[in-house]
Parts: structure tokens; sequence; C-alpha cells
């Protein structure tokens, strides 16, 4: 029982533990009942189903929770949260995570979050994304040349359809630069 206890100490190391305090607090009254992994049109491919994931959250194990894929594979369809028995908020509980992995800059989820900072640069720039302008500033950030030449078959297939253009944004002034600087406003009050 010794070995058991080290480990789940040791798993803890990754951030401090007050970290996943909000996030146990929305799943402390989950009965384990395997509804979310049930309902969760994800879970063929994440390494814990979501059940497990908040008996991890609740044990406090850290380490193995963000060298997990399972929080990172929610795509936010709330079939969890719908059919919990409990109510409880597990897709805003996943979102948190997601955040907390970004916040630590933990190293498996860089391209995530480089995605996610693009793709919303380019919305912030034109009031709608860009796909060339993302995919060209989302490979530059990668750092990596090669990568590009992984996904060079589908571009080409997607600009003979006509769904990726290869001219230039008609340039506007901003369309949502006034609701991005609201939200901004917000966020720096919490």
């Amino acid at each position: 029982m010794d070995q058991l206890a080290a480990k789940e100490a040791n798993d803890a190391t990754l951030a401090p533990a007050d970290v996943l305090a909000p996030i146990q607090e929305m799943v402390r009254a989950c009965i384990q009942c395997v509804t979310c992994t049930g309902s969760c049109p994800n879970e063929f491919a994440m390494d814990y189903t979501p059940r497990q994931l908040w008996r991890m959250v609740l044990m406090n194990q850290t380490k193995k929770i963000f060298q997990s894929k399972t929080f990172a594979l929610c795509s936010a369809c709330y079939y969890c949260t719908l059919r919990c028995p409990r109510g409880l908020p597990l897709t805003e509980a996943m979102e948190a995570l997601k955040q907390i992995a970004a916040r630590e800059n933990l190293t498996q989820y860089k391209n995530s979050v480089q995605f996610y900072k693009k793709f919303i640069q380019s919305v912030r720039r034109h009031g709608r994304v860009n796909e060339m302008e993302f995919m060209t500033m989302y490979f530059a950030a990668l750092k990596n040349p090669l990568t590009p030449l992984r996904f060079a078959s589908l571009g080409l297939k997607l600009m003979s359809k006509g769904k990726v253009s290869m001219l230039p944004p008609i340039r506007q002034a901003r369309p949502l630069e006034s609701i991005f600087r609201k939200v901004e406003a917000l966020e720096e009050r919490l």
C-alpha cells in the first residue's frame, strides 16, 4: 500500500495541487456512474475514459491527468453534461483542464495552443477565418519547415474544390475588434 501512496504523491508533482481545486469542486459529487463515458462520442480515441479522468482529478493525480490526451479530445458537445444524473458541469471541467494545460505551457499541448491562437488572430483581423493566412501563421509558429508538406495534398484538394482561396483577403476595418477589446477588458478584471 505504501508503494501506491508514493506513486500517487509522485503523480501530483506537475503543478501545485491547488491548480486542480476548482475542477475538483466541479466534479466532487461524481458518483462514477459511467454516464459521461457512455455519452462521449470521442471516448473510443481517449486513453482514459471521462469517468476515469474525473476519478484522477478527485485523487489529485495531476501528472497522470496532464500526460493524458483525454481532455484534449473533448469536443465540447455537452452530451456528458446534459446526461449526468448529478447535473455536473463536466464540459466546463474539461475546458478548465485545457486552460490549465495552455497556461502551464505543457509540451504535448503546444501545437494545439498555437492552432487556437493563430485561428483567433485570423478571426480578429478579418471577422472570419482566412484559411490560407491562418495555416501559414500556424505552420510558421511550429517552426518545422517539413510540417506543411504533410498537409500539402489536403491543401491542393481543398483548393481544387474551391474551399480554400489563394487570393489575399479583402481588407476591412477589423469588424470584430470592439468585441475582442471588450472581452480583454472583462478578462483583466478577473
